[in-house]
């Protein structure tokens, strides 16, 4: 399964809001620093949609806000 995520790092809270076109807007604590963010993003989505984090890969922007990821749920 493949999700279009937007990022908004260094926000007050960490939340998920789906968008009615699918995409999903991720706010997270951390700074776009080191791939901190990124890390944050795959453990939130993991947890989201109840899989291990490591079927969860960023597919594509890997330093960019609009990400396109990749959610393996038959491993």
């Amino acid at each position: 399964m493949h999700k279009k995520v937007k990022v908004k790092p260094n926000s007050k809270q960490q939340k998920i809001e789906e968008q009615p076109d699918g995409v999903l807007t991720v706010y997270l604590k951390s700074p776009p620093i080191d791939g901190k963010a990124n890390e944050e993003l795959i453990k939130l989505l993991a947890e989201k949609f109840d899989v291990p984090k490591s079927y969860i890969r960023i597919k594509s922007g890997l330093s960019s806000r609009q990400k396109l990821i990749e959610i393996d749920r038959d491993i």
